[in-house]
């Protein structure tokens, strides 16, 4: 009778026992609970991150890089940035643009980094004009107006214009881009409207002397002098060119504007108490009831029409006490100016009290800022004798 003892295992018994097979590196590790929320809730809980942690959420993986880009997380961020292409309002003016990418040229914006280059030179010293629109810039030269296609990186212009609209004997003054059609007052007293992609154009004579500014809107064309006036004129059939109204000044009319609203409501003072010679010299619409000016006070008035036409709601002051020639906003956080000595550009962020940012484009000679333009990317500056572009894409 053998002896009772403890069971010999299988591999003392030279047997074998089939393993349980062993878990493989590569298999794909359980789905995580976060995926298992509707997106609805994914874009609510991403919705409570700043610009940075959506930033590094969007380094995990590629399914939270697509999430964290989303237009929709970055709106609310965006509106807060300085020139990202949101209005005030709400209102976008960059849909194109992916509002991420906005939001990071936004931080060029703020503190300055950008890439200077002067894309146009002419030998004689003029007082230039320039307006925006989509992929051409349109820029005034002596008694002309000259359209020129943006390069596709936006830095620079094609060698030659692609249209050329005259009409004037002397040098365009100022001009204004509104629906397709262009709207001029030269020094020769005359208003000229060109159609853009035709060849339909008017000619009338407007003041006894240069008409310095001019707007249009709604079949309307406004008009001052040096004379002294300001003029109302009708676009009408069978008006073309007949004077509405005439506005008698104390003094040589600079800048003109007309409300978004075309209401009809002419105010023919904006604030009271300023010293003499404190001209406005541009005057730029955010709202139909907020509108800014600057001039030869070397001061930033912010208006709101609906609490008050004589005094400002805000103001900021030119650091190096020079007159303000031209003026624009992102019509929501930033300003930009061009001041009357050395070129300098200005950038202003509305919820501060001193300037942000300064560039100084002129050098070695002094020459004013006549006109400034900007989208979302580059801000386009005329001077006496050339264009310069400040491109804010680059790091």
């Amino acid at each position: 009778m053998g002896r009772k003892g403890s069971p010999r295992s299988p591999q003392a018994e030279g047997g074998s026992r089939a393993a349980s097979p062993p878990t493989s590196s590569s298999s794909s590790p359980p789905p995580s609970p976060l995926w298992a929320l509707p997106e609805e809730l994914l874009l609510l809980i991403c919705s409570y991150l700043d610009a940075q942690a959506l930033g590094r959420l969007g380094q995990v993986c590629r399914r939270l890089r697509f999430l964290s880009s989303r237009d929709l997380l970055w709106r609310r961020i965006a509106r807060g940035c300085l020139n990202s292409g949101f209005t005030q309002l709400g209102t976008d003016l960059a849909p194109g643009i992916p509002v991420k990418e906005r939001v990071k040229v936004s931080r060029n914006w703020r503190h300055g980094r950008c890439r200077r280059e002067t894309v146009l030179k002419w030998k004689c010293n003029l007082m230039p004009w320039i307006e925006l629109d989509g992929e051409y810039l349109y820029l005034s030269q002596a008694e002309n107006i000259q359209a020129y296609q943006l390069c596709p990186d936006g830095t620079g212009l094609q060698h030659h214009p692609q249209a050329i609209f005259s009409g004037h004997q002397e040098d365009v003054c100022r001009f204004v881009l509104v629906n397709s059609h262009i709207v001029s007052g030269g020094g020769d007293g005359n208003i000229v409207l060109h159609k853009i992609h035709g060849s339909y154009s008017v000619k009338f004579s407007a003041h006894e002397q240069e008409v310095n500014c001019v707007d249009f809107q709604g079949g309307l064309i406004v008009s001052g002098s040096r004379d002294r006036t300001a003029k109302v004129w009708s676009l009408s059939a069978g008006r073309v060119g007949q004077c509405l109204h005439t506005v008698q000044t104390e003094d040589r009319v600079w800048s003109i504007a007309i409300s978004p609203l075309l209401s009809g409501q002419l105010l023919t003072c904006l604030g009271t108490d300023f010293h003499r010679g404190a001209g406005v010299l541009d005057v730029f619409y955010e709202t139909p009831s907020l509108l800014l000016s600057c001039g030869y006070d070397t001061y930033i008035r912010y208006w709101d029409i609906r609490t008050s036409t004589r005094k400002c709601v805000q103001e900021w002051e030119e650091p190096h006490d020079s007159a303000l020639y031209c003026i624009r906003s992102d019509k929501n956080h930033m300003i930009a100016s061009g001041s009357s000595y050395y070129g300098v550009v200005r950038l202003w962020d509305k919820r501060q009290t001193r300037c942000l940012q300064s560039f100084h484009l002129s050098s070695p000679t002094s020459s004013p800022v006549y006109c400034l333009r900007f989208s979302t990317t580059h801000l386009y500056a005329a001077l006496a004798s050339a264009l310069h572009v400040l491109d804010f894409t680059a790091p």
